[in-house]
């Protein structure tokens, strides 16, 4: 229990939850000399990226990737030690396999070349399989009009990814080849369902921003180890005191206090802080925040959410030999080999990641079984005659906010009207789709916030990611 009689000019926060973005914010604030309290209402860190044992497998819950733009994120995975067990692709190379065509005949490939912006992906779009010569050109063009996007124009939040690309001659097959093979994995929605705002930063920052900048990272290891064992000794080597099972029932002021502390409230404890940062999801936050907190509190609840489902097949052989694929003409989106990370001595372990799952997210696995298993089968040839050894799945029916037209002005600021109390979490306005990018970098804001309030200086680490970005 705190009661504020800390010597000096020693500051206190704590941070509400243990996800990316409140690790990020404990991190930041212990780095600038504030005493610091994480709760976390789960037996673990990591939020939505998290890892758990399935006999001798260590399984991600889901697949979870970034770029080389994720400045932010690259940042924490330094400040925790952790950047060599995730790296980065040398340079952008996706194979894209269809399996409406003929045998010998389905691979395409996105790549970049060594070459400025946007000629780094012009022998890629040239060369593409999927698209006719005549849509090939056009995507060029409308490549070109996405470049020239004001994304500070509010207007665009308001207008839908799908739309925009009819008004700019895309035919549905560009949008199902190219489009929404980038914008499904990154947006969690089809184009049509789609933010033009959140679109076109996705796209400019990634694709038209710098010529590596869509280079694909993701871990070797479970999420586990990055997100929650590395995370817990950056934060204890940080003098962060970390709880978890420890879920928040309230937060207020505290009347008797002169100088406006918070009272934070867990069951058996009650701490007594200069200032709060709550990183957890929007409605988690609505039952939180104290009256007069927002203008608006009620449009946290219109954030909706949309659900990603991950199926996970382990096969007695190697049946996929390139680390990841996506695919068309089939309803298997990227496929990922998880055979190494997850511990599994024998055979193959593939996860497959089905971004905007609303019509699967709860079939029943036998269901799912059923149905991904032949295509399985269409698209990889060597599962034809391999045993399955086990097949299961894993549903995350709330794993991000769903970016859809308007939701830019529902998106709150790190800033409340409550002194002392900040926002964060990757559904507030950091610009960015609902990313471990955008977690990292809400932590940071709310960081930034919070020591301004403090009169606490920034740690001079923390501009690298702006200067970056």
């Amino acid at each position: 229990m705190t009661d504020g009689t800390w010597s000096g000019s020693v500051r206190d926060a704590v941070v509400v939850g243990g996800g990316l973005a409140g690790i990020t914010a404990a991190l930041a604030l212990a780095d600038a000399g504030v005493r610091v309290t994480l709760l976390e209402g789960r037996p673990r860190l990591g939020g939505l990226a998290f890892s758990f044992q399935r006999g001798e497998l260590t399984v991600d819950n889901g697949q979870h990737v970034y770029l080389r733009c994720c400045t932010a994120y690259r940042w924490f995975l330094d400040r925790i030690d952790g950047a060599a067990l995730a790296p980065l692709q040398d340079r952008l190379d996706v194979p894209v396999l269809d399996v409406t065509k003929p045998e010998g005949r389905r691979l395409g490939r996105l790549r970049r070349d060594a070459l400025p912006v946007p000629l780094h992906l012009g022998r890629s779009l040239a060369t593409y399989p999927h698209l006719s010569l005549a849509e090939r050109a056009k995507v060029g063009r409308a490549a070109l009009a996405l470049k020239g996007l004001d994304l500070a124009d509010p207007t665009l939040d308001a207008q839908d990814f799908g739309s925009w690309l009819t008004a700019h001659g895309q035919s549905a097959r560009a949008v199902e080849a190219l489009w929404d093979l980038v914008g499904v994995a990154t947006l969690n929605a089809v184009a049509g369902d789609a933010s033009l705002g959140l679109a076109g930063m996705v796209f400019k920052t990634g694709l038209l921003s710098d010529p590596g900048a869509a280079d694909i990272g993701w871990a070797r290891v479970p999420l586990g180890e990055l997100h929650d064992r590395l995370a817990r000794k950056a934060l204890d080597s940080a003098g962060v005191r970390t709880e978890l099972r420890s879920r928040v029932t309230s937060i207020s002021r505290n009347s008797q206090s002169e100088n406006g502390r918070w009272i934070v409230q867990v069951p058996g404890e009650t701490i007594e802080t200069d200032a709060v940062v709550l990183a957890v999801p929007q409605r988690e936050t609505y039952d939180l925040l104290p009256d007069g907190a927002l203008d608006a509190p009620d449009q946290l609840l219109r954030i909706g959410t949309a659900p990603i489902l991950n199926i996970h097949v382990v096969y007695d052989r190697k049946v996929l030999v390139t680390p990841f694929l996506t695919a068309l003409g089939t309803p298997v989106q990227w496929v990922f080999d998880r055979t190494e990370a997850s511990g599994l001595e024998e055979g193959q372990y593939l996860a497959l990641s089905q971004s905007a799952a609303q019509d699967e997210i709860d079939a029943p696995v036998a269901a799912l079984r059923e149905r991904y298993l032949p295509e399985l089968e269409r698209l990889l040839p060597r599962t034809r005659g391999a045993e399955v050894r086990d097949f299961f799945v894993t549903r995350e029916r709330t794993a991000t906010f769903a970016p859809a037209p308007g939701v830019g002005r529902l998106r709150p600021g790190a800033r409340t009207k409550a002194h002392g109390l900040y926002l964060a979490g990757a559904w507030t306005a950091t610009g960015w789709p609902a990313t471990m990018e955008s977690a990292v970098r809400s932590g940071i804001g709310a960081a930034d916030a919070a020591l301004s309030a403090l009169g606490r200086p920034r740690p001079r680490h923390l501009f690298d990611v702006e200067e970056a970005a």
